[in-house]
């Protein structure tokens, strides 16, 4: 354990490794990766919610809804979702006043036809939709049925030809 060895000066204290700043040579990180700098503008989305982020956060943390657990703010990539379910690979986007523009369609086409390639389905929300109380029940069962396991098949499948059940 080099640095509880005494200094070199002869100082007697733990030798400090170099104070150079290290350059982080991966700074993609886990599966579907995403930059240094993207963690950091998630960190700080995280601590300001909009309000129909608030509202929706308020009633899917914690597997409020049909279990699933979602994370806010969650960095993929270059992208930060909005909402995601990682156990069915679902993200929810709030989409404001902001993504009306045709720039911003243009960069949402993009953004969702990387994220599809990525294996990520992702449901758009207006946001406006989820201010009004009689519409956000309907957005909540949507997504509920959409990001819930599939249980289409049920069971195991068959047994090949030749084997016994």
């Amino acid at each position: 354990m080099q640095w509880l060895l005494p200094a070199r000066s002869g100082g007697g204290g733990p030798c400090k490794r170099s104070t150079r700043k290290r350059v982080r040579k991966a700074w993609w990180r886990g599966r579907v990766r995403a930059p240094l700098l993207t963690f950091k503008r998630a960190r700080a989305l995280r601590r300001k919610m909009t309000l129909p982020e608030a509202i929706l956060w308020r009633r899917i943390r914690r597997g409020q809804l049909a279990g699933l657990q979602f994370r806010r703010q969650h960095p993929i990539g270059p992208y930060i979702l909005d909402f995601f379910c990682a156990a069915s690979r679902v993200a929810l986007e709030i989409d404001g006043a902001a993504h009306d523009s045709e720039v911003q369609f243009e960069h949402d086409q993009r953004r969702d036809a990387w994220l599809a390639s990525e294996g990520i389905q992702v449901l758009r929300v207006a946001a406006a939709e989820i201010l009004r109380d009689e519409s956000l029940d309907h957005v909540l069962s949507h997504i509920a049925q959409v990001a819930a396991p599939s249980t289409a098949f049920g069971g195991p499948p068959p047994p090949q030809a030749g084997e016994e059940p």
